[in-house]
């Protein structure tokens, strides 16, 4: 499993911060909010201007038409304070955008659709442990107008820079408005989905071989092996870290689900049927991590039942070895009796002859614990 994840790590892309304010390629000044990654206006699937500020771009699509798209990175709320004012955002959703930390969810304010993604990455590591981090997860805020896409994002992944620009070479899809960047985003974010689920898929495959492989050394002869299949605390580790990706999964069903079979006026009907899509794609993901939980229950049970009956084996052996040691003692225990008559206290051979028959019980009693399995 080790060499599948270095192999992995070593094909999938870099994932860039892009938190530095956006600069176009023609030189133009970064915009002046320090939260804000990029601002620009399309135009018929075409990117046509750089503003310095999103008032200005807002001016231009609402002489000439198109759309604008904002990104920020973590915005303050002073940051965030005039952006909201010059799109009219609902002060929930602008709260919600700056705080972070919310369930996804999509929610409609006036002329504005509100929708919160969930983001995951997975966590590159050599060896789990009880305290690896496996998945780490962040946020992508969507504010979609009619003529503007306002995307707010929390965390050191998810970038939407390279998504830019793959829109940006397709300017038929572009064209379609903002609904076209909002399905990008949420086609992103599901398909990061699908590449966490099948790395969690090698760590949970590598455990459960563990746990399954440490009870022998493979040669059928019960002997324990030194594999650490048997630390609970990894899968338990493990079902956490589950845990927080289906809270990331599963919330996103039925946004996705209204997204895609419910007509809105902000969402282009072209566009609905790619949501579609991501809702099949969504939903297979939801399936997966669902099965994780169910699989990760009983490795955690199959390690209790283990953990049991190497505890019952110690204690048939620690019995075994009490019978027998119980004979001497009850021999030595009768002949230390301080009485006059005893048998065999005046014969020579006396002596020899109850160190052979204690010596001979001891051994027969040996020989019947071996043979059922105690010893």
């Amino acid at each position: 499993m080790s060499m599948i994840r270095d192999l992995r790590a070593a094909v999938r892309p870099s994932r860039r911060r892009d938190d530095a304010p956006y600069r176009s390629e023609s030189n133009a000044p970064a915009c002046t909010n320090s939260a804000i990654v990029d601002c620009g206006v399309y135009r018929e699937g075409r990117r046509v201007s750089d503003h310095v500020t999103p008032a200005e771009a807002m001016a231009s699509v609402r002489a000439d038409g198109g759309f604008i798209w904002v990104g920020l990175h973590e915005p303050t709320e002073a940051e965030f304070a005039g952006i909201a004012k010059e799109f009219g955002l609902h002060p929930l959703a602008v709260e919600d955008a700056v705080h972070a930390h919310q369930r996804p969810k999509l929610e409609r304010y006036d002329d504005t659709l509100f929708t919160v993604f969930k983001t995951v990455h997975y966590v590159e590591h050599a060896e789990l442990t009880a305290t690896s981090e496996v998945v780490e997860t962040g946020e992508v805020m969507c504010f979609t107008g009619r003529d503007f896409i306002v995307t707010v994002r929390h965390g050191g992944q998810g970038s939407l820079r390279a998504l830019r620009h793959r829109l940006q070479d397709d300017p038929e899809l572009l064209a379609k408005g903002p609904s076209a960047v909002l399905h990008a985003i949420a086609d992103q974010v599901v398909d990061g989905y699908m590449a966490v689920a099948g790395a969690v898929q090698d760590d949970i495959d590598e455990v459960e071989i563990e746990v399954f492989s440490s009870g022998t050394n493979g040669k059928g002869n019960g002997t324990k092996s030194s594999a650490k299949g048997g630390d609970a605390g990894r899968i338990y580790q493990l079902k956490r870290e589950v845990l927080e990706f289906k809270r990331a999964v599963s919330p996103l069903l039925r946004p996705m689900q209204l997204l895609s079979e419910r007509p809105m006026r902000l969402v282009d009907s072209d566009i609905q049927k790619y949501f579609r899509d991501v809702a099949d794609h969504l939903a297979r993901v939801n399936e997966q991590v669902l099965s994780f939980d169910d699989l990760l229950n009983s490795i955690l049970q199959a390690n209790l039942a283990q953990a049991a009956v190497a505890q019952n084996e110690d204690m048939r052996k620690i019995t075994a070895w009490a019978a027998i040691f119980a004979v001497p003692t009850m021999i030595a225990g009768i002949y230390g009796m301080n009485f006059t008559y005893m048998p065999e206290l005046k014969w020579k051979y006396g002596y020899p002859a109850v160190l052979v028959v204690t010596v001979a019980i001891c051994v027969g009693i040996h020989r019947g614990f071996k043979r059922n399995g105690w010893l």
